[in-house]
């Protein structure tokens, strides 16, 4: 019935969502607000379009992974999920309105100039809260510890042995050591709350045990070294698809591990890591460094080499870090990894890695197969992979390191 298709600009909020339906001729068909219903929201733009013919876009924030999900497989729109930081820069304008903005939403989705996000399907997102459940109570636990150090120090009392062993808890505890009735009264609390948050986390952690039981993606992520089962759950849930990065740099920008470029008339320099990204995924990886570094011989040579030419130690866990997670990028999406892109992990041979993506389930494997024909996709996509040009190979630049003087 619809042949031309039309695009539309959602502006979500708790109760209501402004809708804007645009033309290809730039062309506002209608921008009213309405219910937040994806059936309130169907009801007026199914008058412009129906199926594919509907493009919409709508910034992410809290709910609209489910809105959007209802309208993919309830009315089969293309639905893309913008970066609204990246949008807020766009505006031409300082003036802002419900109006204006679903039809910025719109215009861009038109000329696709949207910022598009990766939608991460339900298993992912259940896997995140699981997750950030989990941290928010360490997070927790770790304040109630500070408040035990702070105590302490604030009335002078010097305890023999750690707050957090045995010995010492029964030692604060005991009146001979400490007369003060309510330094007594705020320790003893404080100690059955961090008894309460441990119960609670090794809960959680359970739970997040069993609900990767079978994923492939976590088998495989626990046997590279230096990564435990919290680690192996918290890339899984805070990556996803490792595929969907197309270079391992782009993977170590979404980590928030890797240098800013300060780069000014032909002069092409670094500054300290980006200030974007996941702080929780950031700080996962930065332990996996301290661990690396500690108990690993190939990142161990590789800090003492930047430790020798002066660095910081800063600067090593954050150089380790970077140059593992695109190793690590490599080993999860080439099914036959070898040579320098292996040094560092342990050996897997073709068959175990086929295995564990043909046993994945269809909703943990990324949307290129191992076996599929050369394509570079859009990171930010949430559905079919949009097959793009790819650049022809150019040489690289001769490096031109500074003069000894």
């Amino acid at each position: 019935m619809f042949k031309s298709p039309v695009f539309v600009g959602l502006d979500y909020h708790l109760h209501v969502i402004q809708v804007c339906v645009m033309d290809q001729t730039r062309k506002i068909l209608l921008n009213q607000s309405v219910g937040n219903s994806p059936d309130a929201v169907h009801r007026i733009v199914s008058l412009f379009g129906s199926g594919d013919n509907v493009k919409v876009a709508i910034e992410a924030s809290t709910g609209v992974a489910n809105f959007a999900e209802i309208l993919i497989s309830k009315y089969q729109w293309h639905v893309e999920i913008a970066h609204p930081n990246y949008v807020k820069r766009m505006k031409q304008t300082p003036d802002k309105s419900d109006w204006t903005d679903a039809k910025l939403l719109a215009d861009l989705t038109r000329v696709g100039y949207l910022p598009r996000v990766w939608l991460a399907p339900q298993y992912i997102r259940d896997l995140r809260d699981l997750v950030r459940h989990r941290h928010a109570f360490v997070q927790q636990r770790t304040q109630t510890k500070l408040r035990i150090r702070a105590l302490l120090r604030h009335h002078r009392i010097t305890c023999p042995h750690s707050p957090w062993t045995i010995k010492g808890k029964d030692w604060l505890l005991e009146p001979d050591n400490i007369s003060n009735v309510s330094v007594r009264l705020m320790l003893r609390n404080y100690y059955n709350t961090i008894a309460f948050l441990d119960k609670t986390i090794n809960e959680v952690v359970a739970e997040m045990e069993d609900y990767v039981a079978d994923d492939a993606v976590v088998k495989q992520l626990l046997q590279q070294p230096g990564i435990g089962i919290i680690t192996a759950i918290t890339l899984r849930a805070l990556v996803g698809h490792f595929d969907r990065f197309r270079t391992g740099k782009q993977l170590a920008h979404f980590c928030a591990v890797c240098p800013r470029n300060d780069s000014t008339a032909g002069k092409t320099t670094t500054s300290g890591i980006i200030k974007a990204g996941d702080e929780l995924l950031r700080q996962v990886l930065v332990e996996s460094a301290h661990r690396l570094i500690r108990y690993d011989p190939y990142w161990r040579a590789m800090a003492d080499r930047l430790r020798a030419n002066g660095k910081k130690p800063c600067v090593i866990v954050a150089a380790v870090a970077n140059r593992w997670i695109r190793k690590l990028f490599h080993q999860m999406c080439d099914p036959t990894p070898s040579g320098e892109a292996t040094e560092g992990f342990s050996r897997h041979d073709q068959k175990s890695n086929l295995e564990s993506v043909v046993e994945s389930k269809p909703s943990d494997v990324g949307t290129q197969s191992p076996q599929a024909p050369e394509v570079r996709c859009d990171r930010h996509f949430s559905g079919t992979a949009i097959p793009l040009p790819v650049a022809p190979q150019q040489s690289r630049r001769p490096f031109r390191g500074t003069k000894k003087v």
